[in-house]
């Protein structure tokens, strides 16, 4: 556990923001994200779409599924698909270090929230954007498809790129991870195990 403390205090620290984010009374326009870095760019999820995160253990390689899927883990009994947003993108697959972290999250696939877990190189912050602190995102210059993005959010001198998770976990691709979850379930050391939705 100790090449991985520097990961579990940090995830405690956001985890705990998130579990107590419903108490904070903020304005209406201002919107919380969580945000996390992956190939180098730093990323930022709507903090109602994070349930929680855990640090990257064990996750199971399930053949004939789409690249990008890193594997499924199991989350207290439950197997959860683990996408590398890395490989999403385009770019190679992300290196696993003592900060590696899942980061759970609920995504929506045919009006139901489906389980999630997306592979990240280290959790960020916790931060709070109005409407008007979030920029377009311009036509260009980044590696990430502009219909996954809902904007950029600025961070001091620089932005973070604050993503639409349902978009980037689109329908054909919740199929795919649900149909390799389903088979990891059924041929798994853990057979009783299964994809399930909702938190």
């Amino acid at each position: 556990m100790s090449a991985n403390t520097g990961t579990s205090k940090a995830s405690d620290r956001v985890s705990n923001k998130v579990s107590n984010s419903g108490k904070y009374q903020l304005p209406l326009s201002t919107v919380q994200y969580l945000t996390f870095f992956t190939a180098s760019e730093e990323y930022a999820i709507s903090i109602v779409k994070v349930s929680e995160i855990v640090e990257y253990e064990a996750v199971t390689t399930v053949p004939n599924t789409p690249i990008w899927i890193r594997g499924v883990t199991n989350l207290r009994g439950r197997v959860v698909p683990v996408v590398d947003l890395a490989v999403k993108f385009g770019l190679p697959a992300s290196a696993i270090s003592k900060f590696s972290c899942i980061i759970i999250t609920e995504v929506m696939f045919q009006g139901e929230n489906l389980t999630m877990g997306v592979l990240a190189d280290s959790v960020s912050q916790v931060i709070e954007l109005s409407a008007d602190e979030i920029e377009a995102t311009p036509p260009f210059g980044t590696r990430v498809k502009t219909e996954y993005l809902l904007g950029m959010g600025a961070l001091g001198k620089k932005f973070c790129l604050i993503l639409d998770i349902d978009k980037v976990l689109s329908a054909d691709e919740l199929l795919a991870v649900t149909e390799s979850a389903d088979e990891a379930a059924n041929h798994g050391p853990a057979k009783e195990a299964h994809f399930e939705a909702g938190a």
